[in-house]
């Protein structure tokens, strides 16, 4: 009997595991199956290893492992029975985990994993899920058609996003919208257009493709989003009135952009190519491509029901509809502090219980854009977000009213959670009382004005920032120094993964090509700091590149694993702030430079991965990335240097269009806070929060302890517990609030933990389906309520009917809505120290 009759013959008798991960799969079983083959087949157990697809790749540890028994076996006069396998040293199992990460790997299901090996599939059932394991290098991607939609769009959604970035309230057109509209679009073509050659290149080169679909879409959300660096040209020409030529910012932005790009090309063995890099979040992304092209593959599993086209469409519908409730019609559904409704005075009652300055223990909210704030809980791994609801109770809900409610730092006489800095009279910090005519510091001004004060969670924050840099270095050292080193030196074809087989039939980008790209950006970006005025020296620009090519493979593999990305954005203002004080265009700088470095540099991997899963070729995947780029950020200047030319009062409070430019104000405050005051009248020696640098010194004390339990005691809980994780997962708090993790903590314990465990076959099907359904559907909800019912005649539709209702309302006339602290303030009107 033939091996593939064989494994026909070992599935319909059960043996062999069905293509759902459902079954159970260890080591005794697989020995099983190769014992089984064996005598079904007549063939040995070395023939057996080398035909059967992906063990053959395993040569260190599973093949040898097998082979060492069937040399074992055919020494014996008689077939060994199955108690014989069962007594076998199960160690090289392990090292065939190893195989796939060369870490402790959380995400590695061990009693799953071997379902994707066996059947030539990715090891981990959420890959299987969401990609398949199979590719046809015939299908075109770059085609005339990719270019032309792909560009068009990169044009529109920077364009747009650029526009209402300096407008509040503001939209942001994500690149599901383009996902979506881009599918009638591209079909349209393939059946009206005709096929006629130009220079070469087919104007219909046949039916819409879904890997032009997705490079398309790599394409046009590459740049989507406004680009850090306009924030710069933005602060200076408001804030220091510094108005610089087009080559100037032009330069600077697609420095900071490139700069990411080059680095992440060149760190893609450590950040893509290994199996263990599964980057969650683009398998939502790869699920609604498959969805919306009808791609069936095993790994989607044999679960009855509808279509998984159909639930894409049902949930989607539902989730754009519902939308329309918590975010138009009926906003108390999204800030859902029930129990501050029912004590609105009781201040305490609101700081523990409210979502809008408090701490959010009502627990729910019905709005999924609130649950998907920082990030969708369908997507991130259970483990991770365990790890992220343990330390927000932790540090949020013990730790922070302990502190507050005994006025640590003053902060009584403040709102328990805001965004916000404020003086020592309870209100906003007016930083222009401060500073001289050119944004210097004026420190007599400063002294007879008032110190800085943080909100508790703001300063709580701080602190986990300081814990999260030193925390993630280390567990990188103790735990990646393997990977890292055996990535160094593996190529693509030797990776143990069918993924990165697959891509290794593609050209890849020789490194060079990054290379030319990363020197010809640091020369952009010394020429922009030499040639104009920026008082930021050439050694700090290479320093900001050195922090952020020292973090990038640590955070990158920590983001990858877990769908959490710890940020540098803190640490960078503070090493500025520290070595050059004074200097606020410096500061953003370099800020910009260390911080968006690596942030590009990540985005851009992900956006490999997702090339890497869906079979992009990788020459056409970084032509696209390059040229899109290039061109959104181009765009970007030239809507935002139209705006300051046409817009009258930009960037005033009293604009009348509501283009007040809040986030070049945040911007701004933080260049004159970190760059003029500085952070050593914040956080040295004798100041209000200088006990916050201790975390620094948690940071690297606390991963130690927990891989020291971990050797002791490598199968206990512990070897979940991430602490990086721990200390960023709540980085975004502030702006984000409890009402952005309580209940994306809850919706994820039902998705990622329960569903996958109880009913895996339908968690398989339709989990990250649903993902994409929801996301989706919310982008395009939002989109419409905004330029239908709020951008018209400047916010004023509904008025006096819908805006004014109590539900849109009773969040806000509760003490959490109006933000008030525990403490009044003394007879003197003033707190805190008497000198500083």
């Amino acid at each position: 009997m033939s091996l593939t009759d064989s494994l026909a013959s070992l599935k319909r008798a059960r043996v062999w595991p069905s293509s759902t991960p459902t079954s159970k799969i260890d080591g005794p079983l697989v020995r099983r199956i190769m014992m089984e083959l064996s005598r079904i087949s007549s063939r040995s157990f070395k023939e057996i290893v080398q035909n059967i697809p992906l063990l053959k790749h395993f040569p260190s540890a599973f093949s040898h492992t097998l082979e060492d028994q069937a040399m074992s076996a055919e020494r014996e006069p008689s077939q060994p029975s199955r108690d014989d396998f069962e007594k076998a040293d199960s160690s090289k199992e392990q090292d065939l985990l190893a195989n796939i990460a060369d870490f402790d790997d959380p995400n590695i299901d061990h009693e799953n994993a071997f379902v994707g090996i066996l059947e030539d599939d990715s090891p981990y059932p959420e890959v299987r899920s969401a990609v398949p394991n199979t590719d046809d290098p015939t299908i075109p991607a770059s085609t005339l058609r990719t270019w032309v939609m792909g560009l068009v769009w990169a044009v529109i959604l920077s364009g747009l996003n650029q526009f209402f970035f300096f407008r509040y309230p503001s939209v942001g057109v994500s690149g599901f919208v383009a996902v979506l509209i881009s599918l009638p679009i591209g079909r349209a073509w393939a059946a009206v257009v005709p096929n006629w050659r130009i220079l070469g290149l087919s104007l219909n080169p046949g039916p819409f493709t879904i890997k032009e679909h997705v490079l398309l879409t790599i394409m046009a959300t590459v740049g989507a989003g406004s680009a850090y660096a306009t924030d710069i040209v933005a602060v200076q020409r408001v804030y220091y009135n510094q108005t610089y030529n087009f080559s100037y910012q032009w330069m600077l932005v697609t420095s900071t952009q490139l700069l990411g790009f080059s680095l992440g090309g060149i760190l893609r063995r450590f950040l893509v190519q290994p199996p263990s890099m599964i980057w969650p979040t683009n398998l939502v992304t790869c699920a609604l491509f498959n969805t919306l092209h009808s791609v069936s593959y095993a790994g989607i599993g044999t679960h009855g029901g509808i279509s998984r086209e159909r639930f894409f469409l049902y949930a989607w519908a539902a989730g754009m509809c519902w939308y329309f409730l918590p975010g138009y019609l009926f906003q108390g559904l999204s800030y859902f502090s029930w129990v501050c409704w029912i004590a609105p005075n009781n201040i305490v009652v609101n700081q523990l219980f409210g979502y809008v300055s408090g701490l959010g223990m009502s627990l729910i909210t019905f709005d999924w854009a609130q649950i998907t704030y920082i990030g969708s809980p369908l997507a991130t791994p259970w483990w991770a977000e365990a790890n992220i609801a343990v330390g927000f109770v932790t540090i949020f809900w013990v730790l922070a009213p302990i502190l507050y409610y005994t006025n640590t730092w003053y902060s009584a006489y403040l709102p328990m959670s805001t965004r916000i800095s404020y003086d020592n009279t309870g209100n906003t910090y007016n930083v222009t009382q401060i500073i001289n005519a050119d944004a210097s510091l004026n420190l007599a001004a400063y002294e007879q004005y008032s110190p800085l004060f943080l909100s508790m969670t703001f300063a709580i924050s701080y602190g986990l920032s300081f814990a999260s840099i030193t925390a993630t270095l280390t567990h990188a050292l103790l735990y990646f120094r393997k990977q890292i080193w055996v990535q160094s030196r593996r190529s693509m074809s030797e990776q143990t993964d069918v993924h990165a087989r697959l891509m290794s039939k593609y050209k890849q980008v020789p490194g060079w090509w990054y290379g030319i790209i990363f020197v010809s950006m640091v020369v952009f970006g010394i020429i922009v700091i030499e040639v104009w005025h920026t008082e930021f020296p050439v050694w700090a620009f290479f320093l900001a590149l050195v922090i952020a090519f020292v973090y990038v493979v640590p955070i990158g593999m920590i983001q990858a694993i877990t769908n959490q990305q710890v940020g540098l954005n803190v640490i960078t203002e503070l090493i500025i702030g520290y070595a050059l004080p004074g200097r606020p265009i410096a500061m953003m700088m370099f800020k910009t430079w260390g911080y968006i470095t690596m942030v590009q540099a990540l985005n851009f991997a992900s956006d490999f991965k997702l090339g890497h899963y869906m079979k992009i070729p990788p020459r056409s995947m970084f032509w696209g990335q390059v040229v899109a780029t290039i061109i959104a950020g181009t765009v970007q200047l030239g809507v935002q240097a139209w705006m300051f030319t046409n817009i009258p009062d930009i960037c005033s409070p009293i604009q009348k269009n509501g283009f007040i430019c809040p986030n070049t104000e945040v911007f701004g405050t933080a260049s004159i806070i970190w760059g003029v005051i500085g952070p050593m009248r914040v956080f040295s020696s004798g100041q209000i929060y200088n006990v916050l640098t201790y975390f620094f010194l948690v940071g690297v004390i606390c991963p130690v302890i927990a891989y020291l339990i971990h050797l002791k005691w490598p199968d206990s809980i512990i070897r979940y517990v991430n602490f990086p994780v721990i200390f960023s997962g709540t980085g975004s708090i502030p702006p984000a609030s409890a009402v952005n993790y309580v209940p994306w903590a809850i919706v994820g314990f039902i998705f990622q933990y329960h569903i996958r465990r109880r009913h895996i076959s339908w968690w398989t099907k339709y989990n990250y389906v649903l993902s994409a359904a929801m996301d989706s559907g919310l982008a395009v909800s939002i989109v419409i309520i905004f330029f239908v019912l709020q951008y018209p005649q400047n916010g004023t539709i509904g008025l006096t009917t819908v805006q004014t209702w109590w539900g849109n309302t009773v969040f806000l006339k509760t003490a959490d809505g109006q933000a008030l602290p525990y403490k009044p303030l003394p007879a003197s009107g003033t707190f805190g120290p008497t000198t500083w």
